[in-house]
């Protein structure tokens, strides 16, 4: 086998070789186990050794000048790989980075922030209780009897329920401290009302606050109905307050709230903390059908009572308003179970 031809051979299959893919076939040609190159050697056993020496140093010169040729077109064709990949994945530094996602302020906590500036407008102080209530201030000093159907385990959620709680500094905090009383129970407060006890307990008229909080009640899910949800407490509390000055003020919150005329029409009700109470209807410009919003009165003199204020000396009006609801209006949203699913895809349109 004429050498020289061998490599004139492989010097143009290299040199013409335009990838890796390629080159590797050519390596295997020549300096694989069966490629051309290592057959000579394969040869050499029938020669005599004087041909035998001068033939396998010339194939050995030819072997590594082809491994030689291999190894720079190896190199060239890397470098160009290494180019073309650089020219598609390089960075324009001049260019603006991506923007990183941020987070979205819960429906809720909006409502909620948007209200309470409304009514801070008007003069109101925000004021917070505890989640966990005691019977006292949750049902008792709220004018609930025993037997009422409030008290009744499946509306509301009680702690250690098989249990009563002595009142005594060393087992109980003394924001649970009921007076006139040795036993007390907690239980998750159905309402934001006890808060008004807490307050007027600690503070004078005239009063105007407003309780923001989460509210439990131990009823069945559905799309108007949660076990948990979130009210807005209102108590205004002076020497002359009447219906009046709740209708005035209902009204001016509403039209800030929803940015528009809204007409309220009030309908005779039954709470036993409110005498007289009634329910509230809303309905737009439109002349729509009316919606209910609120249950509100005027505070029982009992509640007063409860509190430590003459109510022959003072009289005012409560209301509550469900958050949950008001986002519902605000933002057309008709199942109440949303605001609690954590679904990112609900939360982003906020």
């Amino acid at each position: 086998m004429d050498l020289n031809e061998l490599k004139t051979r492989a010097q143009k299959e290299i040199r013409k070789a335009k990838n890796l893919k390629e080159l590797d076939k050519i390596f295997k040609k020549y300096l694989g186990k069966k490629g051309e190159i290592s057959r000579i050697f394969s040869s050499l056993k029938g020669l005599s050794e004087k041909e035998k020496k001068k033939l396998g140093k010339e194939a050995n010169l030819v072997k590594r000048e082809v491994e030689e040729m291999i190894k720079e077109k190896l190199k060239e064709l890397q470098g160009k790989l290494r180019k073309q990949k650089i020219e598609k994945e390089k960075i324009d530094v001049t260019r603006p980075g991506k923007k990183l996602g941020v987070g979205h302020l819960h429906p809720l906590t909006l409502v909620q922030r948007e209200v309470l500036e409304i009514f801070q407008s008007l003069g109101f102080s925000v004021v917070l209780g505890p989640e966990v209530e005691t019977e006292w201030y949750n049902f008792d000093a709220l004018n609930i009897p025993k037997d009422h159907p409030a008290r009744d385990f499946w509306d509301t959620f009680w702690l250690l329920r098989n249990q009563k709680i002595p009142n005594h500094k060393s087992q109980i905090p003394n924001k649970f401290k009921i007076q006139n009383s040795k036993f007390q129970k907690l239980l998750l407060r159905t309402h934001t009302s006890p808060v008004q006890i807490r307050y007027m307990e600690k503070h004078s008229p005239p009063l105007r606050i407003v309780v923001p909080g989460k509210c439990f009640r131990h009823e069945a899910t559905d799309a108007s109905h949660e076990i948990q949800f979130y009210q807005l407490e209102c108590l205004m509390v002076d020497e002359n307050v009447s219906v009046a000055n709740f209708k005035a003020i209902i009204e001016e919150f509403l039209k800030r709230f929803f940015k528009t005329k809204i007409e309220i029409r009030l309908r005779p009700s039954y709470f036993p903390f409110t005498e007289p109470s009634f329910e509230i209807d809303i309905r737009g410009e439109k002349k729509g059908n009316w919606t209910e919003l609120l249950g509100a009165g005027m505070v029982h003199p009992n509640v007063f009572k409860a509190a430590g204020i003459n109510p022959k000396n003072w009289q005012g009006f409560a209301f509550g308003v469900g958050l949950d609801r008001l986002a519902m209006l605000r933002y057309k949203i008709n199942d109440i179970r949303l605001f609690y699913s954590g679904d990112l895809r609900f939360l982003k349109q906020f």
